[in-house]
């Protein structure tokens, strides 16, 4: 897989694309509703910065039922996922960061459960 630099710093650069890279690098996968949810934006929104990212290769999903999930692609190159790390790193106690976490946290109905917020 390859993935122009540019291409990943201009997909950090949008609020968005950036909160949603960092919940995938913390939690693993998240279903579009969980991000909604955290994030505070429409499914719309979302939904479009997530085809972004799929279309550059940060992100991969999966459906299951009702629900697609995302994560960050596994076959990101090196560099790539050590930026994402690192990015990770730095951000994750800073705000909104960590406000999307607590409300990740505090959601209800998560996909596991029988119907999604």
């Amino acid at each position: 897989m390859a993935i122009q630099a540019t291409d990943l710093f201009a997909a950090l650069s949008h609020d968005t694309r950036l909160r949603t890279l960092m919940l995938l690098a913390e939690q693993g996968e998240l279903c579009v509703c969980e991000l909604t949810h955290a994030i505070g934006v429409s499914q719309p929104h979302l939904s479009r910065h997530l085809a972004q990212l799929r279309e550059l290769g940060l992100v991969a999903d999966r459906r299951a039922g009702l629900w697609v999930y995302y994560r960050i692609h596994p076959e990101l190159p090196a560099w790539a996922q050590a930026v994402l790390r690192e990015t990770h790193a730095g951000l994750r106690h800073a705000k909104p960061f960590v406000s999307d976490l607590a409300l990740l946290s505090a959601m209800p109905n998560r996909p596991d459960a029988p119907r999604c917020a």
